[in-house]
């Protein structure tokens, strides 16, 4: 036996951890620190845009903007020149949707530098990205550190979080769960602190808050590394490993392959409501809604803390009542559980337009609209992002598993650039016209889902989906921009 081999036996009996190996707390403080620094940062994006970057004595300041600013009016605006809010949609598009780009970039570094030393590497960029916030100057090459910083990061300290099991470990279902605890605790506590330093004091204090905590995130995972799997052969290594065979792809797998290419667009459409919550939500809200909760004023980058824990509570309610429903009633496949999804995602949009129909003119929007608006809105995507992936997961031909995984997140980062696209659409319709817009593109999305099934879901039908892979799957929500 190899030292390498005894490590990893080891590491997979190791149960000091509440019966998991150690290195899975390491990695889940890790990637909860590295949340906390991401989404803290984004709730201030588009309101630090709009409400100081691009206005003047900042504006001319940012290093290449002048020159960024007219290829981003082609691209989401036809040529038109922007508005501050348009440009600060059309900037969070690229940023939102290019971190679906970059894991692509982080996987080939992994093969190079192995993955524990892509994820050391994306850590210290992202790092420096949040610094870098400080300066008006650097805005964008901070944006770009950031986008390469995460890429880094998002497949490999997942990916390592499943090598600490061996084959056929059922717990390791458990330290899924487990992990995107640690991650939903940053998304929770990210934007609330940050909120209340960039807003409450100022901007570059809640950007500070971001950079340290990456920096812990960074030290924490360094300290743990022998805890940590080993990094799989690569290079010469890799080549000496012997060849498994592949049978080619049938006919029936070829299909299925065509058709899950085909739901990209429509997933894209039915994410649009819930990741406009990061960009024009943000806008409204401040403009439109009384940010009061029992009393209790609330910071308008904080409302992605209200959505987080509310998109916590959703998306346990969902496995609760699905594991219930299907004692006494069929349990709908999974698109039709996307489907459903879409149409509760619709009425969520639909209840920030019914509120503000319904407001007086010259007065705040409710808070109750808003809560409405999360809640239904989660509820559908608890049915929309995890049962994708895990239909995609389980339909995928064996054979390619991994790659169409990875296609599978590019919905994400079309569904991003449509939401930047609509962004600068805010200031040209009414409030109300701009959340039915995404009202009817979330149910569109649904009805094509259910065509789809109607006409096609046949080619999706296999075993029943791997009970560990849905409880991954589920527990794998987070709210992702």
């Amino acid at each position: 036996m190899t030292a390498v081999t005894a490590r990893e036996a080891a590491m997979h009996e190791d149960r000091s951890f509440i019966g998991h190996p150690k290195g899975l707390a390491y990695l889940s403080i890790t990637e909860s620190f590295e949340r906390f620094s991401y989404y803290g940062m984004v709730a201030l994006l588009v309101l630090y845009m709009t409400g100081q970057l691009l206005k003047p004595g900042h504006v001319e300041h940012v290093v290449g903007l002048a020159l960024l600013r007219p290829i981003l009016e082609r691209i989401y605006g036809g040529g038109a020149h922007f508005s501050d809010t348009q440009l600060a949609s059309s900037i969070y598009a690229v940023y939102s949707s290019t971190v679906y780009l970059t894991p692509l970039l982080g996987g080939l570094i992994a093969d190079r530098l192995g993955r524990t030393g892509t994820i050391i590497v994306g850590a210290s960029v992202m790092a420096v990205g949040h610094f870098l916030m400080a300066f008006d100057a650097s805005f964008l090459g901070a944006l770009v550190c950031l986008m390469i910083g995460a890429g880094c990061l998002k497949g490999n300290i997942a990916t390592q979080v499943g090598a600490l099991y061996a084959a056929g470990d059922t717990r390791r279902a458990d330290g899924f769960q487990i992990f995107y605890l640690g991650i939903n605790g940053g998304v929770i506590f990210g934007p609330m602190i940050t909120g209340a330093l960039g807003q409450g004091v100022a901007w570059h204090y809640g950007f500070g808050a971001a950079g340290v905590a990456m920096v812990i995130a960074l030290l924490i995972y360094l300290s743990g590394l022998k805890n940590l799997p080993p990094d799989p052969p690569r290079g010469a290594a890799a080549r000496a490993q012997p060849k498994v065979h592949k049978p080619p792809m049938s006919g029936r797998e070829i299909g299925a392959l065509v058709l899950l290419v085909c739901l990209l667009p429509v997933l894209a459409l039915s994410i649009v409501g819930n990741n406009q919550i990061y960009n024009s939500y943000l806008l409204w809200a401040q403009a439109h809604a009384d940010l009061h909760f029992l009393g209790i004023p609330i910071l308008t980058s904080q409302m992605l803390s209200v959505d987080s824990i509310v998109s916590v509570i959703t998306l346990i309610g969902m496995v609760v009542f699905w594991r219930a429903w299907k004692t006494r009633f069929p349990e709908p496949d999974e698109l039709g559980k996307i489907a459903i999804g879409c149409f509760f995602g619709a009425a969520g949009v639909a209840c920030l337009a019914l509120g503000q129909m319904l407001t007086p003119a010259g007065e705040k929007v409710s808070f109750h609209w808003l809560l409405a608006f999360h809640l239904l809105n989660d509820i559908g995507f608890a049915n929309v992002l995890p049962v994708g992936l895990a239909l995609f997961s389980r339909a995928a031909p064996k054979q390619i598993a991994g790659l169409v995984i990875g296609v599978y997140y590019l919905h994400l980062w079309a569904g991003n650039n449509l939401v930047g696209y609509l962004g600068t659409l805010y200031e040209k319709m009414t409030p109300v016209q701009f959340w039915l817009l995404h009202a009817a593109l979330v149910g569109g999305a649904g009805v094509a889902f259910v065509v789809i099934r109607l006409l096609f879901g046949r080619l999706l039908l296999g075993d029943a989906v791997d009970p560990d892979m849905t409880t991954v799957a589920l527990a794998d929500a987070q709210k992702t921009p």
